[in-house]
């Protein structure tokens, strides 16, 4: 039990710092994410699902699993949403817009694996 709260505080403090490297260059936060945040954002992620997945019941590895990948699928399309307004100069750009690239292609790519491995069922009809 205490890894699964082990594992959701990590993956908890790993959106945060997704949402803050997106927030960030369009403005929405008067913050500065640093260097340290661009490493913790995938590894507390990562790390906290994996504590998660450890510590919980099959049924709570798969609704978390769903729960996180949606979340990272959500902060992937926010990014690419913040490149297409910064790029139509919608949104003036508060700094570089590297930290969404970044964002979107990390938080896409752990999100589609992830919603991914959750759509596949075993095929029950052959036997």
């Amino acid at each position: 039990m205490l890894l699964l709260f082990a594992g959701l505080f990590l993956i908890l403090l790993g959106l945060f710092a997704g949402v803050v490297l997106v927030a960030a260059p369009l403005g929405l936060v008067p913050w500065h994410p640093g260097a340290v945040l661009w490493v913790l954002f995938p590894a507390f992620s990562i790390t906290g699902f994996v504590l998660f997945a450890i510590g919980g019941r099959s049924a709570q590895v798969r609704s978390g699993s769903l729960a996180v990948s949606a979340l990272l699928l959500v902060l992937a399309l926010a990014s690419a949403a913040g490149l297409v307004l910064q790029a139509a100069d919608v949104l003036g750009a508060n700094g570089s817009s590297l930290s969404l690239w970044y964002v979107m292609l990390v938080a896409g790519f752990i999100g589609v694996v992830g919603a991914a491995s959750l759509g596949r069922l075993p095929d029950q009809s052959s036997a």
